[in-house]
């Protein structure tokens, strides 16, 4: 999924879920739920482990326990090498927001969570996974100690209780060290053992993608078909059908290139009818035609078996209805996506 950035609303048999971290797979109760090399947020997990209901009540994991979800910590499986976030990643997301912001007047529109930094951190090398937090926590402490002074010299202004986010990790450790495997192994067993129907589940969209995407304006992760392979560590041979999902109409949350968006009366009636809010963040998604340029680039990349149109009745109510089909350049159209 890349990170507790992306969410997914999920409603079934009446009931609505807000999915940030949980695969929508948790719901079904045959299903067993494999978080991997997507990120982490241990303060999240610490809420799972405890069934802490007091605190937050509307943060997911309790409204999962509110509304009926049961025994899903029997069926989820955490990836020992996934990287964890920290509060010092989420809290360095804002001020490099800021700092955009005052240095260039415009942001890149993250929710932040921190999923930039851990990236930041994870290609650095001195990212931290789930991995070093259950063996040795003296190594985990002192390394978690390098990285915070790090960021604390890079961000003056950046508070960072050391040693109390170290005893809170410390007890998280033991919260979700039974949820927790091998997760190339698990992947392989998964494949040739006994015959199993593995879906794997995409967060961010494809213009969302890092390499891909309308960067800089993208996500941190690969959320085309590739991160498949690199995310589970599942060789490419094994990757069946792929299907793309795409609404009948193109929205967008925070900034960044939109050519078909209807900044009028058509974008607020597909925010409004279409319910188009970020579940992450509570934003308005902006609103436009169907864009088939960029449809078609994201099936270049991720070569598509079959699309699933979704929302195309939020569209019943108009007389008209347009689809963006090509991109001019110089006056001329183009082939590609620029």
């Amino acid at each position: 999924q890349g990170g507790n950035n992306a969410g997914h609303t999920v409603v079934v048999d009446g009931k609505e879920y807000d999915f940030h971290l949980f695969p929508s797979g948790i719901i079904n109760p045959k299903a067993i739920s494999f978080i991997v090399v997507k990120l982490e947020d241990i303060e999240k997990l610490k809420q799972i482990s405890m069934f802490d209901q007091s605190a937050q009540l509307k943060s997911f994991f309790s409204l999962y326990l509110l509304t009926g979800l049961k025994d899903w910590e029997k069926r989820l499986i955490i990836s020992d090498r996934a990287h964890i976030v920290f509060d010092f990643h989420q809290a360095v997301d804002g001020l490099q927001e800021v700092q955009r912001q005052a240095q260039e007047g415009k942001n890149i529109g993250t929710t932040k969570k921190g999923i930039g930094p851990t990236y930041s951190s994870k290609a650095a090398r001195t990212g931290l996974r789930i991995c070093d937090l259950l063996s040795d926590f003296d190594e985990f402490s002192s390394r978690f100690k390098n990285l915070a002074q790090q960021y604390k010299s890079m961000f003056p202004t950046l508070e960072i209780d050391i040693e109390g986010q170290l005893k809170k990790l410390k007890g998280y450790a033991e919260k979700i060290r039974p949820m927790v495997r091998d997760g190339v192994y698990f992947m392989y067993e998964a494949l040739h053992g006994s015959p199993k129907k593995i879906l794997v589940e995409g967060a961010n969209a494809a213009l969302l993608d890092i390499d891909f995407g309308t960067y800089p304006f993208v996500t941190s992760s690969n959320c085309t078909v590739g991160g498949v392979c690199t995310g589970l560590g599942i060789p490419p041979q094994h990757v069946g059908d792929v299907y793309g999902v795409v609404k009948a109409y193109t929205t967008r949350v925070g900034i960044g290139a939109f050519p078909t968006e209807q900044i009028n009366e058509i974008g607020d009636l597909l925010q409004s009818r279409g319910h188009e809010w970020g579940v992450t963040t509570g934003r308005k998604r902006r609103c436009g035609w169907l864009d088939l340029v960029i449809l078609k680039y994201a099936h270049m990349i991720n070569g598509f078996t079959a699309l699933a149109l979704t929302k195309l009745d939020i569209l019943d109510v108009l007389d008209e209805i347009k689809i963006g089909v090509a991109y001019k350049l110089g006056g001329k159209r183009i082939p590609y996506f620029p």
